[in-house]
């Protein structure tokens, strides 16, 4: 009875902070506001799902070159997860720079998920096309990860895919327990926004890789797969899949590091992305 209680305390807290640190996700006066303390140009805009009764959030840094790297986070979490990509001084001289809230995080309809990879992917596919990008690299982090390789396979102008600590080889989906909080009636209305779009993602996610796991070795373009060999949540043995299904990779092993990589050690991911720029270049 006493840990029930601890449970009930514990899970009110997180409901009490779900609108502020636990959403991962900033306004888009906040984001103008950080940006323009730092003197670096930055747009914000929504592209329009009609039939979805969709907005995408995205964020851009425009540099007038010629390539275009796109980002997708993971879950939970927003695209103010790829500021330490966004404001890198070297990378804003090489590219032009776009990060997308996913379908129910940040201000994409927030709180609406939408749980298909393929209709995620549509999703950003056509938000690529609406922009007018060209010459573009998607890196996906986590969930992102097969999200950006599978635009890759559905956009002509992606040129190249970057999966950072992806989950994507369906047979060795980790079970999370604590998502189960997201899944049952009498706990479900305590968790943060976030993390109910999370646990549906996860509910589900080893079915959608299934759906589309014959379509990676359609694809022809370079993918660049990173990877902590001490992720505790998803698998390092990720990379026996992908060295198995695409046609041009290349595994990336960073070690004695977890799942934080995409968003910790954005000093060790930069030098990796300029090496496939020049290389598509």
């Amino acid at each position: 009875m006493r840990c029930y209680s601890l449970f009930i305390l514990v899970c009110i807290g997180l409901c009490n902070t779900s609108c502020t640190v636990l959403q991962w996700r900033n306004s888009d006066i906040e984001i103008s506001q950080k940006f323009n303390d730092l003197d670096i140009v930055t747009e914000i805009s929504y592209f329009r799902v009609d039939s979805l009764d969709l907005d995408v959030r995205i964020q851009s840094v425009p540099s007038g070159k010629e390539y275009n790297l796109v980002f997708l986070h993971g879950s939970p979490s927003s695209l103010s997860a790829w500021d330490g990509y966004l404001v890198d001084s070297l990378l804003r001289t090489k590219t032009n720079m776009h990060a997308i809230d996913r379908p129910g995080y940040g201000y994409s309809n927030f709180g609406d998920e939408i749980t298909s990879i393929h209709t995620q992917s549509q999703i950003i596919s056509a938000a690529i096309n609406d922009k007018k990008l060209e010459n573009v690299i998607v890196v996906g982090s986590s969930y992102g990860g097969p999200v950006a390789a599978r635009v890759g396979f559905l956009n002509k102008q992606v040129k190249a895919a970057v999966m950072i600590s992806p989950a994507i080889d369906p047979t060795i989906e980790k079970d999370i327990w604590a998502s189960r909080f997201t899944q049952w009636k009498l706990t479900r209305w305590l968790v943060p926004t976030g993390y109910r779009v999370a646990g549906d993602e996860k509910k589900v996610h080893a079915h959608e890789l299934e759906l589309i796991k014959n379509d990676w070795k359609e694809i022809t373009i370079p993918i660049l797969h990173i990877h902590g060999d001490n992720d505790d949540l998803v698998p390092y043995e990720n990379v026996d899949f992908s060295s198995k299904n695409f046609q041009d990779i290349k595994i990336v092993t960073i070690p004695e590091k977890g799942h934080e990589i995409a968003w910790k050690y954005s000093n060790l991911m930069i030098p990796h992305l300029l090496e496939l720029m020049e290389r598509v270049q």
